[in-house]
């Protein structure tokens, strides 16, 4: 499943957020640097859809605040 996200790094909190239109915003603690916000932000939605981080792939925006990232699409 593909997701659009917006991040918002230097946040003073870590938070998720589901627009209406099926896309998530993003609140990050670290800078956009380094890719510190981008491995934040691979851990953190790894923990909200229960895979391993290795399974979470951006697609593009790697270094833009809008991204497109791929996530396995996992059914119970």
């Amino acid at each position: 499943m593909k997701i659009q996200v917006k991040v918002k790094p230097n946040s003073k909190q870590q938070k998720i957020e589901k627009t209406r239109d099926g896309s998530l915003v993003v609140w990050l603690k670290s800078p956009p640097v380094n890719g510190k916000a981008n491995q934040e932000l691979i851990k953190l939605l790894a923990d909200e859809f229960k895979v391993s981080k290795s399974q979470i792939c951006i697609k593009s925006g790697l270094s833009s605040k809008n991204k497109l990232i791929e996530i396995p699409f996992k059914s119970c």
